[in-house]
């Protein structure tokens, strides 16, 4: 007997032993990725800072919009008392510990609890449809409730949008199934109200489950990306399981729809659309989108909204032929459903297509989705030589101009995009790239032959983005060509990045510590040839023609902290002579313009996104609120009706017998591709302005 209570007290001991083992050794792991990773950002980042009472405060401010953005969970009284400790969060980071982000984590898990409460109690009775209220629907833009009772109250209005929101959607159901059998049964609002509350408290039900699970680590790793978001906006702290799905990222296979992702401010947004993949092909979902809700094709959406990003990529990802079905939000706050097909990587589609534009004059036009390289040197294809392959066969059927087409080109090869200024420039700098320390390093044509040497256009957008904007940027300082855009300037991303390894700081006493993960750090800047960085600014357009989207702030310059723009020397390089004036252009499209019926909606659609941008405020009344989306289904329906072909453009493709079907375009495949640029009112009107060119 004796002898059995010894061995019940030893259990005990021995598993407090454990416990306190674990959490030393865990303790320590986070304290070694705090120093690794700010010894990294220290030697590595393009501009280092100084960890002071200044960064300090911005960590403060952006680790909070990114604890509680939507002011779903926190009061004042949890802002006022861990701002006492806004000025000291510089000693946390210089010292490695946590003193201000425990605080945090011990306030964010009582208030989640205490949120549970919430939703459960509002959604268990009936609201009222025919209030007055509104609700602001826009997180930043409230401010912190001043009390429980006040936040009760937010939660009470957030309950009742996203009923209306529902109920509008069965409606629209209702409405669709009525079309196809006249014996559907429309159901009253009372009793869509019923069936809508009960489809909302599934959806928290299911939130809450997922905040539940998002653990210590997983709120720590958002901590260090703050802190790495100071420096700017691109350098990130990957956790170690992060740092897999990044790598499974860039290794070129794909699976699930090919939309990059990330975390901001409760939400999951698209940050690039990768070309060949499904997303791409599919067409409506667009860099800047958040993703609000996730369906296996016709089943109950989940709501991913606070959703770890590696959770929602694994309800976006599937078997191949399976649907998806994305809830999306646009930025100007119109929400649409986006069914999407999963599949694989369609390489055709990644690589350039040329055909002829045959109008006034015979027109080569050239999509290029990014800017690809046989990184490997595996002999695999490059964007440089099959551009020029394109140029070739153009020049071959005599074309009167060429449209290089560079809308959501986000970047790649910067070795291609010098190679391939270079097809329609004799020689000269192409590019500056600037280090931390030294002199800027001019990056020149390799070739002096010009490929092609006629009219040239490149067209742009707001997601047009790092090489793309090298391109463009050094065509336009030369003078070469005209650059058309449907956006005030391109994306403004002028940096460059590497990834470190962060257990390669670690010695070898404390490799029990691995693997601490890796930081992906901004080392370069790009500038033009005529001195100015890339960044931010990124490249204005020539000419501009309106899209929807083309009046709000987007790229670059809408993230948190971006590095800032700055110019250094000009290189030395001479301006080409055109023999047409930019004004005239410009003055003979925007006639062309007003006269457009199309381009007439669309400048309406671009007022109409900037008011609903914003004005966020949304009517809880539940007649209103119907007759608000029917409006704007309405005017999203004068805009589907724009997408019909273009009278008067017809579109060749190159002679099959000329180009054998291994080149990039391939007569078998042109159907999808030809049909989408008839529809294209952008390049029907760059086709226009080159037209006006000698």
């Amino acid at each position: 007997m004796t002898k059995n209570k010894k061995l019940l007290f030893f259990i005990p001991v021995a598993a407090i032993a454990l416990v306190s083992f674990t959490y030393i050794i865990q303790s320590d792991k986070e304290s070694a990725i705090d120093q690794s990773l700010m010894q990294n950002l220290k030697v590595l980042h393009f501009a280092p800072k100084d960890i002071n009472d200044d960064f300090s405060e911005k960590v403060f401010d952006l680790y909070i919009k990114r604890l509680d953005g939507g002011k779903k969970f926190l009061i004042q009284s949890d802002i006022d008392e861990l701002k006492k400790m806004n000025h000291s969060i510089d000693e946390d980071i210089n010292a490695g510990t946590f003193t201000f982000f425990d605080k945090s984590l011990e306030i964010i898990t009582n208030r989640i609890d205490e949120a549970k409460t919430y939703y459960t109690d509002i959604l268990s009775k009936p609201f009222d449809l025919n209030t007055n209220e509104s609700v602001e629907t826009d997180g930043e833009k409230l401010k912190f409730s001043k009390s429980k009772d006040d936040l009760k109250d937010a939660w009470r209005k957030s309950m009742q949008y996203n009923v209306l929101a529902k109920m509008s959607e069965m409606m629209d159901s209702q409405d669709k199934a009525k079309e196809k059998s006249d014996t559907v049964k429309i159901k009253s609002k009372e009793v869509l109200e019923v069936e809508a509350r009960k489809k909302v408290m599934k959806t928290y039900d299911d939130y809450f489950k997922r905040l539940k699970k998002f653990n210590r680590n997983d709120r720590l790793s958002m901590y260090f990306n703050v802190i790495t978001s100071i420096y700017d906006p691109h350098t990130e702290y990957f956790a170690p399981k992060d740092k897999a799905q990044f790598d499974a990222s860039m290794s070129g296979q794909f699976f699930g729809i090919g939309a990059q992702l990330q975390e901001k401010d409760d939400y999951i947004k698209v940050t690039n659309i990768i070309a060949g993949t499904p997303s791409y092909r599919q067409g409506e979902l667009k860099v800047g989108d958040f993703i609000l809700k996730v369906a296996q094709g016709a089943a109950e959406p989940v709501d991913v909204a606070d959703m770890p990003l590696e959770d929602v990529v694994q309800l976006i990802r599937g078997k191949k032929g399976t649907e998806v079905r994305l809830t999306v939000k646009k930025p100007d706050g119109s929400i649409i459903v986006i069914p999407i097909i999963r599949d694989i990587v369609v390489m055709e589609d990644t690589f350039a297509k040329s055909l002829i534009l045959k109008g006034k004059k015979n027109i080569g036009y050239i999509k290029l989705p990014e800017f690809y390289d046989d990184f490997n040197g595996t002999g695999g294809r490059s964007c440089s030589r099959d551009v020029k392959k394109e140029l070739e066969k153009l020049k071959e059927e005599n074309v009167d101009g060429v449209i290089l087409d560079l809308r959501y080109n986000g970047g790649g090869s910067l070795n291609d995009v010098i190679e391939m200024a270079g097809l329609f420039i004799d020689k000269g700098p192409m590019v500056q790239i600037k280090t931390r320390t030294g002199a800027p390093e001019i990056k020149d044509d390799p070739d002096p032959s010009i490929t092609y040497s006629g009219p040239l256009t490149i067209m742009v957008n707001s997601n047009s983005a790092s090489a793309s904007e090298i391109m463009a940027a050094a065509i336009q300082d030369y003078k070469r060509g005209v650059i058309v855009g449907t956006s005030p300037t391109t994306y403004g991303k002028g940096t460059v990045q590497r990834v470190y390894e962060l257990d390669a700081s670690l010695p070898p006493s404390m490799a029990a510590l691995k693997p601490l993960g890796a930081v992906k750090v901004t080392m370069q800047k790009f500038y033009r040839i005529n001195g100015g960085a890339t960044q931010l600014k990124g490249v204005t357009p020539d000419i501009i023609l309106p899209d929807p989207y083309y009046l709000l702030d987007l790229g670059e310059k809408e993230t948190d902290y971006p590095m800032e723009w700055d110019e250094i020397a000009s290189a030395k390089y001479k301006e080409l002579k055109p023999d047409y004036s930019i004004s005239k252009l410009r003055s003979n499209s925007a006639a062309r313009l007003k006269n457009n019926p199309g381009f007439n909606i669309l400048e309406a659609a671009a007022k109409r996104v900037k008011r609903q941008k914003d004005s966020s405020i949304v009517s809880l009344n539940f007649d209103k609120y119907i007759a608000e989306q029917k409006r704007f289904k309405a005017e999203s329906k004068k805009m589907e009706d724009l997408d019909k072909e273009i009278g008067g453009l017809e579109v060749l493709g190159l002679k099959a017998d000329a180009f054998p079907e291994s080149d990039t375009v391939k007569v078998s495949k042109a159907k999808e591709f030809h049909k989408a640029i008839k529809k294209d009112i952008y390049l029907n009107e760059t086709l226009n302005i080159m037209n006006d060119m000698k």
